[in-house]
């Protein structure tokens, strides 16, 4: 049986799968991200409690899916977007607090293995996985296992720089994907060029019906899009490329992203699949239990 979490910054989920990878339970709880790090770990603890309550008493390791990554030179997470969690020796105090061998993992790859074991890429060697929402982030299941890197970073296209001099980035750059192609990115880029503050669902709606604002916004994004991830399908040449995000709502995304992304692969006639995820917000869970080698 395997055991996982997905640490989010809003909600904390953890599954429990049988030997088949079937789900037998799940539990979702807020993240109490405002009362701070020791209130995180507690929370997932009593996670941890009620599924193995189940009866599953032998499981020795647990898998979790995190925002950031794990620093191998400190042992200590960075790059969270839950800032409580950077600096902190996460997996040793939960291997400490739980009795349980613990396997962090970014929770894009976590996306990208569920995605592959389970969903839209089921049956592919090589996924890229992509989550766009209030950031950018990707990761990489290879032959049903996270690829990671020396560093922790592979996968990380969210911090390419795409439009130099654009605007600056939390990690210290200027005009990365993520400053680009976030969700909230996509509503700057609307309201600077209409004077009008939309969601990017009503940007969409716009499109639809033909305000030009709109249209411009979805064509500009996409053509973005297309430059940018292109560079990792030169690197890597996925079987699947596999949204996810809030803008993976976006059908006009998923509708174009291929005719995007053509004029800048390295091949005359570019065999891509870029596709919407099929296990929702629920594929980090998934992914972070086949973490677990029990």
């Amino acid at each position: 049986m395997r055991l996982g979490i997905d640490l989010g910054g809003t909600k904390t989920e953890g599954i429990l799968l049988d030997e088949l990878g079937a789900e037998v339970l799940r539990v979702r709880r807020p993240t109490p991200r405002e009362e701070g790090y020791e209130a995180i770990l507690q929370n997932i603890e009593e996670i941890v409690q009620q599924l193995r309550g189940t009866g599953a008493k032998e499981i020795s390791s647990i898998g979790i899916g995190t925002p950031g990554t794990l620093d191998r030179s400190t042992q200590t997470l960075r790059g969270s977007n839950s800032q409580c969690l950077n600096g902190k020796p996460i997996q040793k105090d939960l291997e400490r607090m739980l009795g349980l061998s613990v396997i962090i993992e970014n929770d894009a790859n976590c996306f990208a293995l569920a995605e592959a074991a389970f969903g839209a890429g089921k049956g592919s060697e090589l996924v890229f996985g992509i989550i766009m929402g209030t950031g950018v982030g990707g990761g990489i299941s290879y032959q049903g296992r996270c690829l990671s890197g020396r560093q922790g970073i592979a996968g990380e296209w969210g911090h390419n720089v795409l439009e130099p001099g654009g605007e600056e980035c939390y990690c210290g750059k200027r005009g990365c994907v993520e400053t680009e192609l976030s969700g909230p990115n996509w509503e700057k880029y609307y309201a600077r060029i209409s004077g009008n503050q939309k969601s990017l669902a009503e940007i969409v709606q716009a499109a639809e019906s033909g305000e030009p604002a709109a249209q411009q916004t979805l064509e500009t994004k996409l053509k973005q899009f297309g430059k940018a991830i292109s560079v990792v399908i030169n690197i890597l040449d996925p079987d699947l490329i596999v949204l996810g995000g809030g803008v993976s709502n976006v059908a006009y995304l998923e509708k174009h992203a291929v005719e995007a992304v053509r004029p800048f692969v390295f091949h005359p006639q570019p065999d891509v699949r870029i596709v919407k995820n099929l296990l929702g917000d629920s594929a980090g869970v998934f992914g972070a239990a086949m973490l677990n080698p029990d």
